[in-house]
């Protein structure tokens, strides 16, 4: 940990806390992070045909996403409970150059509190994608989470921050 940049779930001693965010300005921020996970040829046929023998697995991933969202500070110990105030979630089939289909998973989280949503998006990407692989299982044990990145976040004191492709 260097002097210039301590690390803010550590106090003095160097033991685990929760940030104090009292004395930060309520504001308006949004998150937004990206699962990707590859899938066989064959499931991809079944996802863009819907006729997954478990139902439609990308619906159930959207809803999975959208409930996790609510979940993340019961899963990550030391992130605060926040209001969240809006979710979109796209889970779309994309073909990949290297990884072939991917099923794609964009969650961008809103509120207007003293924390931000980060945690939130990568929560709901991240469940996504596992929920697809869940609901694909059965016909596809290769299906792999490939990626789980914060693609965006705005609001706050680091103000706008986007990944450089």
């Amino acid at each position: 940990m260097s002097p210039e940049h301590p690390l803010t779930h550590l106090n003095e001693q160097g033991a685990a806390r929760m940030v104090d965010v009292t004395g930060k300005d309520v504001t308006v921020r949004s998150a937004t992070a990206r699962c990707r996970v590859t899938v066989s040829d064959e499931v991809a046929g079944l996802l863009q045909s819907g006729d997954m023998p478990k139902g439609d697995a990308l619906a159930v991933a959207r809803i999975a996403a959208i409930q996790a969202t609510k979940r993340t500070a019961d899963l990550i110990p030391l992130c605060h409970p926040i209001a969240v105030h809006g979710v979109d979630v796209d889970v779309t089939l994309v073909e990949d150059d290297v990884d072939g289909t991917v099923v794609e998973i964009l969650a961008t989280v809103r509120t207007a509190d003293r924390t931000g949503v980060e945690m939130e998006a990568l929560t709901a990407a991240a469940v996504g994608g596992l929920t697809v692989i869940d609901m694909v299982k059965g016909r596809d044990r290769t299906a792999a989470i490939a990626e789980v990145v914060l693609l965006e976040k705005i609001g706050g004191r680091s103000g706008h921050w986007v990944r450089e492709s």
